[in-house]
């Protein structure tokens, strides 16, 4: 005889529970949801965040800003002299502020202009279409040929490419001006560029002043390993070769609580990662001084707890933060510090062998007009997906349909701090 299963709902209420809010703790995290959709020379770019509270102020020239030094970078290439992303907001903003319901934003792409022929969305003329003809060894390409059983890359670049990274600069800045009500500032620089890495280790209000900076080389807080770096990209501009190197993004005045251990899915470090991760041309994600970690004995590794008159968010402080400001998936009240490591851009102006989709015969990888060096705009990037994640943290902690409501319950938090 078949065994039966119980339904959930019994096993809860056996343990004194009540099933739908065991749902609600179970959905919590997609409190905060984001999207994004559109391809690199389609028509627009569109991002939609859902879940973000009313009454947080929306300043334009901010998000713009922000889209704008995604652009920016040595080494980018001759996509960026076309397109200058502008925000354009569909909904959820009316007279300057979020009114809850879901804010969608349309980043137009110049290029259209040059690939309405080529990309239609209705049949259009075959002849006029541009195929990806061989894969390039490093991209989506032939992966995504595969699985989607495509003839050829064309449409697989299209959506995979990082302009798609535009839309999440936009909403991430959303989410920045959302956690700046909490005190709360995100920003990135750069480490390594190529064999070039920052000589010593820098700090916060350096990194703030790269922020405002309109000359933006590396983004580098250390002119002179900036000046390094932009030789590393000299020297791979002559040979039609790219570069790939670290990040670090950097979160300020986060309060400790934000993540939990409970889940592994719950655990603000491993949101983080893949966050990151989910960046184009980034292979792995750092957290703290967790590389260096693995080869180091635990009594150099493991930040030593002092306690003492209150600076902070409590008394408790670190002698240092190698941690990176998560412990056990909960922040620690200690700057959250994430690196990503980029890969080298896989399109090159000296491709490396590959094979034609139609014959199989060997050919050189297809070029498309690309950058030989993204890592500070990956930075920037970054910094939208850390601001995103930890926005979606804090509203799950704080919660509230307004911003008037989430910073009641964040004070009262704090409060709960100073009084442990």
């Amino acid at each position: 005889m078949e065994r039966q299963i119980a339904p959930l709902p019994y096993f809860f209420r056996r343990l004194g529970l009540n099933p739908p809010s065991c749902r609600f703790r179970y959905n919590r995290k997609f409190m905060l949801r984001y999207f994004t959709a559109g391809e690199s020379h389609g028509e627009a770019l569109i991002a939609l965040l859902c879940g973000m509270p009313a009454g947080v102020k929306i300043d334009q020239a901010f998000v713009d800003r922000e889209l704008w030094r995604r652009q920016q970078g040595y080494g980018r290439g001759g996509r960026m002299k076309i397109e200058s992303d502008r925000a354009h907001i569909l909904s959820g903003v009316r007279h300057g502020m979020t009114i809850g319901s879901p804010i969608s934003i349309q980043l137009e792409n110049k290029d259209w202009k040059n690939w309405q022929e080529s990309l239609p969305v209705g049949g259009g003329d075959p002849a006029k279409h541009k195929r990806v003809a061989s894969p390039r060894p490093g991209h989506a390409d032939l992966a995504g040929a595969l699985k989607y059983n495509f003839p050829e890359a064309r449409y697989v670049l299209e959506r995979a490419s990082a302009r798609e990274s535009a839309a999440r600069v936009a909403i991430g800045a959303i989410a920045k001006l959302f956690l700046r009500e909490l005190g709360i500032e995100v920003l990135s620089h750069v480490v390594t560029v190529g064999s070039v890495t920052l000589a010593a280790p820098t700090t916060w209000e350096r990194i703030r002043v790269l922020r405002d900076r309109d000359d933006v080389l590396l983004n580098c807080a250390d002119p002179e390993s900036e000046q390094l770096m932009k030789q590393e990209v000299d020297k791979v501009l002559k040979t039609g070769d790219s570069l790939g190197g670290v990040f670090e993004v950097i979160a300020h005045g986060v309060p400790p609580g934000l993540g939990t251990y409970a889940q592994w899915d719950e655990r603000l470090d491993a949101l983080l990662a893949a966050a990151v991760m989910s960046l184009q041309a980034v292979k792995a994600v750092e957290i703290g001084s967790g590389v260096a970690a693995a080869f180091a004995p635990g009594s150099t590794v493991h930040d030593e707890i002092a306690y003492a008159a209150q600076s902070g968010f409590t008394a408790f402080s670190r002698t240092h933060n190698n941690a990176g400001g998560i412990e056990g998936g909960v922040s620690n009240g200690e700057e959250i510090r994430v690196r990503g490591y980029l890969k080298p851009i896989s399109t090159l102006r000296r491709p490396l062998q590959s094979v034609d989709f139609a014959t199989r015969e060997p050919v050189k990888a297809a070029y498309e007009r690309s950058d030989v060096c993204v890592v500070p705009a990956a930075g920037i990037a970054a910094e939208a997906m850390v601001a995103l994640t930890l926005a979606r943290c804090a509203l799950e902690k704080f919660g509230g349909d307004s911003i008037a409501e989430v910073l009641r319950n964040f004070q009262g938090y704090c409060q709960q701090l100073k009084n442990y």
